[in-house]
């Protein structure tokens, strides 16, 4: 996996990894703090131009499911996660997280430390960022 890169507005940079499309955003950077539901975080119309950080630890370990989709489209600009499951298990399972981002055009982060990212935006409030391929 490719070596990206999270620059928020503060000046704050992560280094991560990328899945999913291989692609830069930016907008708001927000948190979800669901322990599940990440098909409904990433189909939800109020994260629409939104880079959304997962402060679960693991997610992806379901897979795909259509069923658990909001809507028929992904509202998110970026998708920020500490680890992602590669191979999930379910037995409803219809793909890989991974594909799924791809098909849809969303660029992935992870490997990254969703803990301290959390903290700062708790403690600075929600602002800009971008997810880019440079540190800068």
């Amino acid at each position: 996996m490719k070596d990206v890169y999270l620059v928020l507005e503060n000046g704050v940079v992560f280094k991560g990894k990328s899945f999913g499309f291989d692609g830069e955003a930016e907008g708001e950077i927000v948190i979800s703090t669901r322990m599940t539901g990440y098909m409904e975080t990433l189909t939800d119309p109020a994260h629409s131009g939104q880079l959304v950080v997962e402060t679960f630890p693991l997610i992806g370990n379901y897979g795909v499911i259509s069923e658990e989709k909001i809507s028929d489209k992904v509202h998110l600009k970026a998708y920020i996660v500490s680890s992602w499951c590669e191979k999930p298990s379910n037995f409803r399972c219809e793909g890989n997280l991974d594909i799924f981002l791809r098909e849809n055009e969303i660029p992935g982060l992870y490997d990254i430390d969703t803990r301290a990212l959390t903290h700062i935006l708790r403690e600075n409030g929600t602002m800009k960022a971008k997810v880019t391929r440079h540190g800068n």
